[in-house]
């Protein structure tokens, strides 16, 4: 019974991630239409003789078959043109900013403060210990005494300074990380998962797509306009490639 309900398991499993991949494959399906019959394009795989071949095909009798990985690099080419405003990140930044992260490095920049001041108080100790020394007031045992713990004290201080400069180093580095990740958003296209894939293509979808070279443009509505780059909206805007 065990290995009954495992083989079952096992099977929806394959057919589930088969299902995920075809739909990250053909991730421009139902978004393009025959130029022949004006029906939406599907999507199979053809089984060659040494390989498999994608297409973007219609149906019903209808012999309209293109290339799905060229189309998806032509899609892929022009999203990838995009990027975002500096207001925009800025703004994005803001909104999934994480709120424990925040409060961490609020927490390590006010510890940071005391371990800097408690190093000042120890030097300042030391100090004084040394005049009393020399104006004879503290003996030379009391003030070797009193310097040996000063500098394990603060050898400490400074050690713990220094492990907290590192964990806001690496805060730090991660926002830039993120940052990077969301200037570069459409350019990571490739690596997203197949429902989010089709969630970008339904907010811009291709438009006035040459099936023969490649050449389209994109759909993108005010708002869009608004959050992509000026100077990089210009450049793709000349031939009035963006709606």
């Amino acid at each position: 019974m065990f290995n009954q309900v495992q083989s079952v398991i096992n099977t929806r499993r394959r057919i589930t991630a088969k299902k995920d991949d075809l739909q990250s494959l053909f991730f421009l399906r139902s978004f393009l239409i025959c130029p022949v019959c004006n029906r939406k394009l599907s999507g199979s795989v053809s089984k060659g003789r040494s390989k498999n071949y994608p297409y973007y095909h219609c149906h019903n009798g209808c012999r309209t078959r293109i290339n799905a990985l060229f189309l998806n690099d032509c899609y892929y080419n022009k999203l990838r043109q995009l990027m975002l405003s500096k207001n925009a990140v800025e703004l994005f930044k803001k909104v999934l900013e994480d709120q424990n992260i925040k409060t961490q490095k609020a927490s390590y920049l006010c510890t940071q403060k005391v371990l800097e001041r408690k190093i000042n108080e120890e030097e300042l100790t030391l100090s004084r210990g040394r005049k009393l020394f020399i104006a004879g007031i503290l003996k030379i045992d009391d003030y070797n005494q009193l310097r040996k713990e000063n500098q394990v004290s603060t050898k400490n201080l400074k050690k713990e300074v220094h492990d907290i400069a590192v964990k806001l180093k690496g805060i730090d580095r991660k926002n830039q990380i993120e940052e990077k990740a969301l200037v570069e958003i459409f350019q990571r296209f490739s690596e997203f998962e197949a429902s989010d894939k089709r969630h970008l293509v339904n907010l811009i979808p291709p438009t006035e797509i040459n099936f023969k070279t490649g050449d389209l443009s994109l759909g993108l509505n005010q708002a869009f306009l608004k959050i992509l780059s000026k100077k990089r909206n210009r450049k793709n805007n000349r031939k009035n490639e963006f709606h």
